[in-house]
């Protein structure tokens, strides 16, 4: 009977880790592959390999080189400006709308929420029309600012959901105890729900942040003019190109843009894991 167990913990050990290395493989090759491309000289990546036999910088050279048509240093603080205020108005919006829904009932409450749960549903081309044409009737056409008002609208409702179920777990006694003592709402939220929100504020301050990052359909709609670009859209005119196409630099490009996003992750990290698996605690 003993035997028994000891294989069957073996075997499923076995099968955890088997599936662990397959994915972490999947994960780590793209990478590597990206990196070694950056490095490998030409444009093509038919000649690109892993590890380059003459690797070389000039990739990365380019990227800052000035020319007219690579405005890779402009497109770097675009996206960063974006990103950056992005993640400030979604992780101040979406603690006030969780906060709300979490500690007040009021009439239309639950209403509200089924509604956040649909928007959640709606992909986000579908309205790129609407949001075309309302950006040419407000004159906001290749507006930084537009671009985060839409980002930050996108990211409440689903962000709204995991912050609502991280403070409901936060015992509502420690409310009534800060009310016997005098202290306002406003207090309450300052003082003990945001701090033992952290967590949680973690996660959607990462997702914030990242999101505009990764976005290219939205951002081309609203951003025309290159001196305007975010990262997706300008690196992504650098393989559009059929007769100028450079991948390899394309490569070197999409390297640097993970640089903010993983000294966000470090910073945090800790925060990040047990907010995640925090969130969904209750409803």
């Amino acid at each position: 009977m003993l035997s028994n167990t000891k294989t069957r913990k073996f075997i499923s050990l076995l099968i955890s880790y088997t599936i662990l290395i397959f994915t972490s493989v999947i994960i780590i090759y793209p990478l590597i592959w990206t990196v070694g491309a950056s490095f490998n000289p030409g444009n093509s990546l038919i000649s690109t390999s892993i590890i380059p036999k003459n690797p070389t910088l000039d990739h990365y050279r380019e990227l800052f080189a000035g020319k007219e048509s690579l405005q890779y240093g402009q497109w770097y603080l675009n996206s960063l400006k974006i990103s950056v205020f992005t993640m400030i108005g979604t992780v101040a919006s979406v603690c006030f709308t969780a906060y709300a829904f979490s500690r007040f009932r009021f009439k239309g409450r639950k209403n509200a929420l089924t509604l956040f749960l649909l928007l959640q549903m709606i992909p986000q081309f579908s309205a790129l029309i609407a949001l075309f044409v309302l950006a040419q009737i407000l004159g906001m056409m290749n507006n930084h600012w537009l671009l985060i008002l839409l980002y930050i609208g996108g990211l409440i409702p689903m962000n709204t959901y995991l912050m609502k179920g991280y403070m409901d777990s936060i015992p509502i006694d420690l409310d009534e105890s800060a009310r016997i003592d005098g202290a306002s709402n406003t207090r309450i939220f300052i003082q003990i729900i945001m701090p033992l929100s952290r967590p949680m504020v973690a996660v959607v301050a990462m997702l914030g942040f990242t999101g505009p990052l990764g976005d290219f359909i939205l951002s081309s709609t609203i951003l025309r003019s290159a001196e305007y670009y975010t990262l997706p859209i300008g690196l992504f005119n650098l393989v559009n190109d059929v007769m100028g196409a450079s991948y390899t630099t394309f490569a070197a490009g999409a390297i640097l843009i993970s640089i903010p996003i993983a000294l966000i992750f470090i910073l945090l990290q800790k925060n990040f894991v047990s907010g995640l698996t925090a969130g969904g605690t209750k409803g």
